[in-house]
C-alpha cells in the first residue's frame, strides 16, 4: 500500500485578487465549486494556479516546425564557416577573458 501523501501546510493568504465576471460565469464557477466540494475561492484560486503553471510550462518549450527542426539539426551537424563579424567577436571574447584571468 503506498504511503499516504502529507497535505502541505496552508499558506497565509495576505494578497487579494479581484475580477469582474458575468452572472453566468459566476453561476458556472459556483456550480463547479459545489460539485467539487470546495469553496468558490478555493476552486477559483486552484484553477487559476493550475492554468498559470501550465502556461509557464508551455512557454518553456520551444516548438519547431518540421522544416525548422531539419534546419536546426543541419546547422548543428554541418555548421557554416564563421564570418568576419563572428571572428572579431571571438577575438574580443578571448581578450576579455584573458583580462579577467589576469585580474584586469
Amino acid at each position: 500500500m503506498p504511503a499516504a501523501r502529507k497535505k502541505p501546510a496552508p499558506r497565509a493568504r495576505a494578497e487579494r485578487l479581484e475580477a469582474r465576471v458575468t452572472a453566468e460565469q459566476k453561476a458556472l464557477f459556483e456550480r463547479a465549486a459545489d460539485l467539487s466540494g470546495r469553496s468558490l475561492t478555493d476552486f477559483v484560486v486552484t484553477a487559476v494556479q493550475e492554468a498559470a503553471n501550465a502556461e509557464i510550462e508551455r512557454q518553456k518549450v520551444t516548438r519547431l516546425s518540421r522544416e525548422e527542426s531539419i534546419a536546426f539539426v543541419e546547422a548543428i551537424l554541418n555548421p557554416p564557416e564563421p564570418n568576419e563579424a563572428l571572428r572579431r567577436a571571438h577575438e574580443r571574447y578571448l581578450a576579455a577573458t584573458a583580462d579577467r584571468r589576469a585580474g584586469g
